[in-house]
């Protein structure tokens, strides 16, 4: 169910439908989803917080 809960916090915090947290979903887990670094820090606490393994990383 850890996608239910990746999609859940990606429309929530980035304020995006369905259609747009799939493919955000998709660059997450192939590891190339890419932002500002303190942005993409905020939304991996939001998803540690909900369970899930997160760590902004930069390239």
């Amino acid at each position: 169910m850890e996608r239910v809960t990746l999609m859940k916090v990606l429309c929530a915090q980035l304020g995006i439908g369905l259609t747009e947290a799939q493919a955000v979903l998709g660059q997450v887990l192939a590891g190339v989803y890419s932002g500002m670094l303190p942005e993409v820090e905020y939304l991996a606490r939001k998803l540690r917080r909900a369970g899930v393994d997160a760590v902004a990383a930069r390239p």
